[in-house]
């Protein structure tokens, strides 16, 4: 039909200018690589003329009133090959005809066409161009939007998508109110580890958006991707390269107000300034022959500040081959201060908590990246590419609490002193090797081998408790004196090691109805294969205190003078681990983890399109997945565990074309969520002030199904409106829930028997103004353009404290039979607008103010009588401004967080649907809510030059 309004249109136009003096050109443009579709909203060109147009959603183009003469054509597009046509001869009265095949492959085997330059894939036209064709409902975020938007990192960015938040001081994404445990990183297609024991994924911000080509977001489920899955699948494309050579310098400043603003910037000894930082454990530790300070140093200035080299070239092998190549090194680094309130939780009968301190803490950060990949396309249809990745990322840390440490016991009036000194680096090796090779226009096979290291270092971290000498006068001298745990003043050092080897193996068959049609449909058979190895321990050296009657006062800013008068001979202290005293054996002895992780699966798709506008991409995946666990800790001994289990996984999606600018997708599938190592591991962690969680040997899988349904308009090559309904069913839910135990611990537990989460999400993106200024030389532009998303979620889940205690060997005192899940906002908003000018070719102004918002949400469920602990909705406002200034100088500045809220978090009243006949609940809280944390971020301001040589 559409080849049938071609021929009628050019015999229209024939007829209408046969008596003309000028001509026409027209023709018809595609992409070479999805089987010669139509190529929407490419740009055509008469070289050395500002004459030209683009094509239309069917690839169509049309320039009358053409002079006679004969033109080079140039047709280009981001991501695609720019080509010229030489030659084109235009006749008065005529319509000359050129029809043009386009492709991101190097070296075009077509008459007459010359390939000039080559861009990357990551600009938002093309990104949305590729979400309008796709037939799953994977929304993509691109390296050149994520400039205009300001995100510094892979975290940053995932949070300008629908329906994505972020928890603040962790880095965890919730995607439609799923958190960690629910979603899946990858790069290029091939998983990550996690850099943290906690954790299932990597933290997105050790991901600078220098190394990102793109980042897509498939929040539903095909039989392609690994099985784990109830959020989001999160894959990072990293930075590719196939234009002609360039290098790039980069440097820049910044600082934040509230680090800025101290009148003295506190960290400890040992750490260095670039983060490349160990300390093993000293012969005679149980000696204290530590060589580090207990004591916080006065640091220079906090300036913030970074460094970048980037670089890349590709080069031709003969006619149709071509190798390319692409670096890119940083460093930077970064200051923060907060401060505010900590508390602990409420008394049910004075609704006073039972911890609460004035809170600081001091932090520097350092992020060290090398990224290197190289790609080698032989002819047409073999492709191979090498990815190194290399990730230093650091965080020095000093805190200090003030005030009551329990209510009942420690400092009931005040006056109670911690400092803790955390330093925490995190390394991560990846290698990939990737290939592609088209064995006819029918079959294709896609592959790809990962090699992941990630080693978590906490090094010598130092926590000192002090309490006044007397609880009647807090503010009077310190002392160790009324100290009774052993653990309160201890140094700890931890190492996980992950090793992980991945495989993906895919091939396609395309076949059609006739040999007159085009392609109707793609079978795929596939494996994914995941082979990891963990190992962790942790040795923690506890000074008891000793000869209490006699201990002196203590300078809580001079704990080396202590130590240094009382040594290990005094009598006053003694060191201990868990497993015991220097004498006891095996005392040194750490306590670990470990163990196998295997997934082997297999799977099957096909895609179907019964008619032009109807299409079918439908899925089947069985996976085989085995985790061992081994331990040695002080909880339970040494022993062993393994989760043994197969899950078929079906999916199915549908993609109807309303018209050539809407679409009408559904989706629905069946996926699970894996307990983690750490969540499984009877080991305790003390990672936080009055936050000490275990695993839970028990804990077994959960049971997802899935739907969605959205309706997208595309307006225009850079505009879309869309429209999503989804809604999940989840069987045997995971949550972090508090032990009934006199330590009161967390752990893990499948804490009932379903919950549910349903939602809506709007996205928007429009250009309000586009204009354009002819001068001598070119076409100038002027556009403003708006963008924003908002989405509603409504989730609730059943919590059954007699299924905890059935199953498990934990009690729960859930306050609440019914709650929402975990992490769950009611409401996510965000909001860019941008405008973009050209004083000429090579200098230009882009200028973005970017808005974000999340509505309050549950970081802990209620227990105990106590309402939920919930983080308090707020608003961040960011302004970043681009400058290009030729061909070689770009300047930009960003302001971050403007508006600088209070960050809160809550422990709010009991009410909803209480659990009144749990005997473990003495009675529930009626006079909160009570602030349990608040402090502000600050202002980040920076400012960056780059210069390209």
């Amino acid at each position: 039909m559409k080849y049938f309004l071609l021929i009628m249109t050019l015999a229209v136009t024939m007829q209408a200018v046969a008596q003309d003096t000028t001509g026409s050109i027209v023709g018809k443009l595609t992409d070479r690589e999805l089987n010669d579709e139509p190529l929407a909203f490419a740009n055509v060109l008469i070289k050395g003329t500002t004459k030209g147009t683009t094509s239309d959603f069917d690839g169509l183009y049309e320039i009358p009133n053409v002079e006679p003469g004969v033109y080079t054509l140039t047709f280009s597009y981001l991501g695609y090959e720019t080509v010229e046509v030489p030659n084109v001869e235009v006749v008065a009265g005529k319509v000359t005809s050129v029809n043009a095949p386009m492709s991101a492959s190097a070296g075009l085997a077509l008459d007459e066409v010359v390939v000039t330059t080559v861009s990357r894939k990551d600009s938002e036209i093309a990104l949305l161009l590729d979400q309008k064709r796709a037939i799953t409902l994977e929304t993509s975020i691109g390296a050149q939007e994520l400039a205009r938007k300001g995100a510094s990192d892979a975290a940053t960015a995932v949070t300008k998508v629908t329906g994505i938040s972020r928890e603040e001081g962790s880095n965890n994404v919730y995607v439609r109110g799923l958190g960690d445990r629910f979603n899946i990183t990858t790069l290029n297609g091939l998983p990550l580890p996690s850099n943290n024991t906690a954790k299932k994924n990597i933290d997105l911000s050790l991901f600078g958006t220098s190394i990102i080509e793109s980042i897509g977001i498939d929040k539903t489920y095909n039989a392609q991707n690994y099985g784990d899955f109830g959020g989001a699948n999160i894959n990072i494309v990293s930075r590719n390269y196939t234009g002609s050579g360039f290098l790039e310098l980069g440097v820049g400043s910044g600082v934040n107000t509230e680090a800025i603003g101290v009148d003295q910037f506190y960290l400890f000894d040992g750490p260095n300034f670039s983060g490349f930082y160990d300390k093993s454990i000293p012969n005679g530790a149980f000696n204290n022959n530590f060589d580090t300070s207990w004591d916080r140093e006065t640091r220079s200035t906090p300036i913030n500040s970074n460094i970048s080299l980037k670089g890349g070239d590709s080069f031709n092998l003969g006619e149709n081959s071509k190798l390319n190549f692409f670096a890119v090194g940083s460093f930077s680094n970064g200051n923060s201060y907060r401060e505010g309130v900590n508390r602990g939780a409420p008394n049910l009968g004075t609704g006073l908590p039972n911890s609460d301190f004035d809170y600081q803490k001091y932090s520097y950060q350092t992020a060290t990246t090398l990224m290197g990949n190289a790609g080698l396309r032989l002819g047409a249809a073999n492709e191979i590419k090498y990815n190194y990745l290399l990730l230093n990322n650091t965080e020095q840390k000093h805190e200090e609490f003030n005030g009551i440490l329990d209510r009942e016991d420690d400092a009931p009036n005040g006056g109670g002193f911690i400092q803790r000194n955390t330093f925490e680096k995190t390394l991560l090796l990846v290698n990939q090797l990737l290939g592609s090779h088209d064995l006819s226009d029918r079959f294709e096979v896609n592959w790809g081998l990962g090699y992941n290291y990630v080693q978590n270092l906490i090094p010598d971290r130092r926590q000192n408790i002090l309490l006044p000498y007397s609880n009647n006068d807090p503010e009077g001298p310190k002392s160790f004196r009324l100290v009774s745990a052993a653990s309160a003043n201890h140094r700890f050092f931890q190492e996980l090691q992950e090793e992980e080897v991945s495989a993906n193996l895919s091939t396609s068959f395309k076949f059609k109805k006739n040999e007159d049609d085009g392609f109707d449909g793609k079978f795929t058979v596939g494996y994914n294969g995941r082979f990891k190895n963990v190992a962790f321990d942790a040795t923690q050296f506890n000074y008891q205190i000793l000869n209490v009657a006699n201990q002196p006062f203590v300078d809580p800013y001079n704990i080396d003078a202590y130590f240094e008068e009382y040594g290990p001979n005094s009598g006053f202290w003694q060191i201990r681990t868990f497993r015991g005293t220097a004498s006891t054996e095996g005392a040194l002895d750490p306590q670990t983890y470990g163990g196998e992780q295997q997934i082997n699966a297999g799977y099957v798709t096909l895609e179907y399109k019964f008619t032009p506008k109807f299409t079918l991409f439908a899925g089947a995946r069985g996976e085989q997945i085995n985790q061992t666990i081994d331990w040695s800790t002080v909880i339970q001994g040494v022993d062993s565990n393994e989760l043994d289990t197969f899950e078929f996984l079906p999916s199915l999606a549908l993609k109807y074309e309303l018209n050539e600018k809407q679409n009408m997708r559904f989706a629905a599938s069946k996926t699970y969520t894996l307990p983690q190592f750490k969540e499984r591991a009877p080991f305790l962690f003390q990672e936080e002030i009055n936050q000490d969680t275990q695993g839970n040997p028990a804990l077994t899988n959960s049971t997802n199904y899935n739907f969605d349904l959205r309706w997208e308009l595309f307006p225009s090559s850079s505009e879309l409106v869309s429209f999503a309904v989804f809604g999940k069913y989840i069987e045997n839910p995971i949550n972090t829930f508090l032990i009934v135990s006199a330590a009161n611990n967390l752990s893990y537990a499948n804490t009932g028997d379903h919950a549910t989460a349903f939602g809506a999400e709007l996205e928007v993106k429009l250009d309000v103004i586009e204009n354009e200024r002819e001068t001598a030389d070119n076409i100038l532009i002027d556009r403003l353009s708006i963008g924003g998303n908002v989405s509603y979620l409504n989730t609730t889940q059943e919590l059954d404290y007699q299924k905890v205690s059935e199953e498990t060997d934990f009690a729960a005192a859930f306050t609440n039979t019914k709650a929402p899940l975990q992490g769950a906002s009611d409401f996510i908003f965000n909001a860019d607008a941008s405008y973009y000018t050209e004083f000429s070719e090579t200098k230009n102004l882009r200028t973005t103010l970017a808005a974000n918002y999340f509505s309050d949400r549950i970081y802990a469920l209620g227990s105990t009588g106590r309402g939920h602990l919930v983080d308090k909705g707020f608003v961040t406002l960011d302004w970043i401004t681009a400058v290009e200034l030729g061909e070689h100088f770009g300047l930009s500045l960003n302001m971050r967080n403007l508006l600088n809220p209070t960050i809160e978090r809550v422990n709010e009243n009991a009410e909803g649907d209480l659990d009144t006949e749990n005997p473990a609940i003495p009675g529930f809280l009626e006079n909160g809510p009570v602030t349990a944390l608040s402090f502000k971020k600050g202002v980040d301001f920076s400012l960056s030059l780059t210069y390209k040589f």
